[in-house]
């Protein structure tokens, strides 16, 4: 593809109508964004220069080389201007549906860092990733989120040209397991990957993300020209090489394929919460069920899913991470307790020593580990922490175990089902036992729940307090919902967003100035939506 220069060196704009125009928009725009906040002059600059575009460096370029020429690179104004700026630009002219494929070629500059092309997923194509690919390999964050047209095949050749990526976005699009395993063998540095909505992608697909399958080079595309290669060369005839585990913190994989068994999202779910130790924030199918046969050591039912897939047992990820996260842990603290060089030397002497202790004390067989689990009588230095701040696709199922196996939760997301379980206790009262442990620290929470709100608020008493945003949808009100006492359980809000069918008759108003004497106050409130 050759080099196209276009016009406008230094993106001056020409004297007389054009300038009148410009002259009477700039009198009256707006003079604070959307936010409310006052315009700054870097702001104003890209409103102007998202509405010169479309008359002059997009006219010019999709009336004379759209549909004629394909360049690799585009020499204009905008390669003279830095990748944020540049990235706002793309920002502002989706967000207000100005975006155009002409546009998009234009803005596609080897300097750019972010590209988020969610606004407009009409114009991605096979045609435009190839000059993703080509254009912008130094890529850290990609959206590309409900870009439907897409295959797996383009979207695996174009990932394999960004090996830098940090972000991914590809919710809706048809990601399928060939997709998965070319991200974990290409784009090593990922640590943040959405894939919620594929519909193609089944719990076992994911398993490549740690390090769960083996990698034969026959089964990825082949690299586009240009492409940079992320591994040594591999003959076709080597044996597969493993993978090792991605460096996620961040996995969204909610509304994509059960698979094939039952059991196969918990077993899928605990799989790569073993094998992806960075996780902070997770949204899966049978996450809290996954926890609790983690915290309880109940390997033996996903034997079948771990066999069927070909990737190590649980019990054995259990071990191998239990072990590193002891040493970890004994280290740290001979590294804060003491300083000396001495100390930590002797500490680096005994690491193979310390590691065989940890092994004997934590390799307890199966039969006795299962045993102790039945018992209940597991300690708590047998039972493994995980990371998780932020999880969602939650059910009230599990809660409890969930809040012990991961003590530094700090966002949850709840689907909960009206109606009792088979111990006759209302979902309202599960969900406020399950919160118990993770009271004082949740800062925010969002809760879908087809019942009365009233259930709900014994649950937001226990964890208000330190709520900082708060999300109820699908809620019932009635004339007597206590919506007054729910912001008095949440002093602290700063976000309070709730979707509710109204009440079917109007509230009587009764005692007015006495309730009005003692009403509720959320000084710290930032944003509010009822509906």
């Amino acid at each position: 593809m050759p080099l196209f220069r276009a016009p406008g060196k230094h993106g001056g704009v020409k004297a007389g109508p054009r300038r009148k125009r410009n002259k009477e928009w700039m009198g009256s725009c707006r003079k604070t964004d959307e936010d409310g906040s006052l315009l700054s002059l870097t702001r104003l600059c890209l409103l102007s220069l998202a509405e010169n575009m479309k008359e002059l460096w997009v006219k010019d370029y999709a009336d004379n080389y759209l549909d004629h020429f394909s360049f690799r690179y585009i020499m204009g104004p905008f390669n003279l201007l830095p990748g944020e700026l540049v990235e706002d630009l793309t920002l502002l002219l989706g967000s207000r549906r100005q975006m155009s494929r002409a546009a998009l070629h234009l803005l596609l500059v080897p300097q750019l860092r972010g590209l988020s092309l969610e606004k407009c997923p009409g114009l991605v194509n096979s045609a435009l990733c190839a000059h993703v690919a080509a254009r912008c390999q130094a890529l850290w964050s990609l959206d590309l989120s409900a870009a439907q047209q897409l295959s797996s095949k383009v979207l695996s050749e174009t990932l394999c040209c960004l090996p830098v990526l940090r972000s991914l976005s590809l919710a809706g699009t048809p990601c399928d397991r060939c997709v998965i395993r070319t991200i974990a063998q290409r784009c090593r540095f990922l640590r943040h990957l959405d894939i919620s909505r594929c519909h193609l992608l089944s719990p076992a697909a994911l398993l490549p993300l740690g390090g769960g399958a083996s990698f034969s080079p026959s089964s990825c595309p082949s690299r586009s020209p240009g492409c940079p290669s992320t591994s040594p060369s591999v003959s076709s005839s080597s044996p597969p090489a493993p993978l090792s585990p991605l460096p996620l913190c961040s996995l969204l994989a909610l509304d994509i394929d059960f698979g094939e068994q039952e059991g196969d999202p918990v077993a899928a779910a605990a799989y790569l919460l073993l094998s992806l130790p960075y996780l902070e924030r997770v949204a899966m199918e049978g996450l809290a069920q996954a926890c609790c046969l983690i915290q309880e050591k109940q390997f033996g039912q996903t034997e079948e899913f771990t066999n069927r897939e070909g990737v190590p047992q649980l019990w054995d990820l259990w071990r191998e991470r239990k072990s590193k996260d002891s040493l970890r842990k004994k280290r740290e603290g001979a590294a804060a307790g003491d300083e000396d060089e001495e100390e930590r030397t002797l500490w680096e002497g005994y690491g193979s020593e310390n590691e065989a202790e940890t092994s004997s004390d934590e390799g307890l067989s199966r039969s006795q580990a299962e045993a102790k689990s039945r018992e209940g009588v597991l300690s708590s230095d047998e039972r493994l922490i995980l990371r998780l701040k932020d999880v969602k696709g939650l059910s009230c199922d599990s809660l409890d175990s969930l809040s012990r196996a991961c003590p530094d939760l700090r966002s949850i997301s709840v689907n909960i089902d009206d109606g009792e379980d088979t111990r006759g206790r209302s979902q309202g009262s599960l969900l406020a036992a399950g919160l118990q442990a993770c009271s004082g620290q949740l800062q925010s929470l969002t809760v879908r729940y087809p019942g009365p709100l009233v259930e709900l608020l014994p649950a937001l008493q226990v964890a208000g307090s330190s709520l900082v945003s708060l999300t109820l949808e699908g809620v019932k009100t009635n004339p007597h919902t206590p919506l007054l006492e729910v912001i008095k359980a949440c002093p602290r809000l700063r976000d309070l967003h709730i979707s509710a069918e109204p009440p079917s008759t109007p509230q009587e108003e009764e005692e007015e100035e006495e309730n009005q004497r003692d009403l509720p106050q959320l000084p710290h409130l930032c944003s509010l939506t009822l509906k």
